[in-house]
């Protein structure tokens, strides 16, 4: 979600140059060459998958990643990217498939449209919902809460250490798609956007909240296991409308509803690697996405035994993807 989902700008990542930081999974290095797909005449070859920071696209990544292997005989390399890293890797086959885009209308004009570097291979499937969220316990005691006139009211009771004598405004991982700091300043709300760092922070900020009945009001989207097990109330913002958004600066409404898609570098989409037509015909559910992320996160097992687990459950669907 990454900026996540100026939803991932579902926050646009810092920019960075490709092959200085970043490392993917398994010791390839973002930038090396040999990393580049090698798929030709419908042999897979290398497989080269961006994951972006969060568990819904590591179930994403984790199952498209499986079944690539047992079912293609693909070597897939995960690449630990921000969203917006990811695009740039396209070019040069760096990166050929970018599995769960949360909107990024920016970075489509500037890649698939005038670079013309990357494709749009259409709807995961999965319904993007971003926006702000707080404890059930809150939302029971003090009902008229979930309604943003309200926040000022409740302003000093959300004060931190890190919040300056506002209240704090939970948001995750910086790369994320966000237009909270916008939303802030134009609702002339008395918060102060402060980052938890990542997902598990947000995560654990939430749950200790509940527990504890602490008073903590953040950024949280769907899909998202974690709602089974703390049912989060959504903070009702000004509704959105088309073109409310257009001025990251001047944002003043809600989040839009996304149709996450798949996005894949052009050369992979020439390639004639199965694993392009795996991608293209991917789709799936908020609950089946949610059912392996929660697989990951709270059994505690491993993306290869979590994706083996849905996969095994749910042949029909894979048997379609696989054309």
């Amino acid at each position: 979600m990454a900026r996540r989902a100026g939803l991932w700008r579902p926050g646009a990542a810092g920019m960075a140059v490709l092959g200085l930081t970043l490392t993917a999974c398994g010791g390839a290095k973002v930038g090396d060459d040999s990393a580049a797909a090698d798929s030709s005449s419908g042999k897979c070859g290398t497989f080269n998958l961006a994951v972006n920071p969060w568990v819904g696209y590591e179930a994403d990544a984790a199952v498209i990643g499986y079944v690539a292997e047992q079912r293609l005989g693909c070597k897939v390399v995960k690449k630990d990217l921000k969203a917006e890293i990811g695009w740039q890797g396209f070019e040069t086959g760096e990166v050929d498939a970018i599995l769960e885009n949360w909107g990024h209308e920016d970075l489509k004009k500037k890649y698939i449209t005038r670079q013309k570097t990357a494709v749009d291979l259409g709807s995961t499937g999965n319904k993007g919902i971003i926006g702000w969220y707080i404890p059930p316990w809150l939302a029971k005691k003090y009902p008229d809460i979930t309604n943003w006139k309200n926040l000022n009211k409740y302003a000093s009771r959300f004060r931190t250490s890190e919040s300056g004598g506002k209240g704090q405004l939970l948001d995750g991982d910086p790369s994320y798609q966000t237009n909270d700091e916008a939303l802030v300043k134009n609702l002339k709300l008395d918060f102060k956007v402060v980052y938890a760092g990542s997902e598990t922070a947000l995560i654990q900020a939430f749950r200790d909240a509940e527990e504890n009945k602490k008073w903590v009001i953040g950024y949280f989207y769907e899909p998202q296991w974690f709602f089974s097990e703390v049912p989060l109330v959504h903070v009702e913002l000004p509704r959105h409308t088309t073109g409310c958004d257009a001025d990251p600066a001047k944002v003043a409404c809600d989040y839009p509803v996304f149709d996450l898609d798949k996005v894949v570098s052009a050369r992979f989409a020439k390639s004639g690697s199965p694993a392009y037509d795996l991608v293209k015909n991917f789709t799936w559910t908020n609950d089946d996405q949610n059912t392996v992320a929660k697989y990951i996160a709270l059994d505690k097992l491993s993306p290869e035994a979590a994706a083996k687990k849905w996969v095994e459950a749910n042949s029909d669907k894979v048997e379609a993807w696989l054309g």
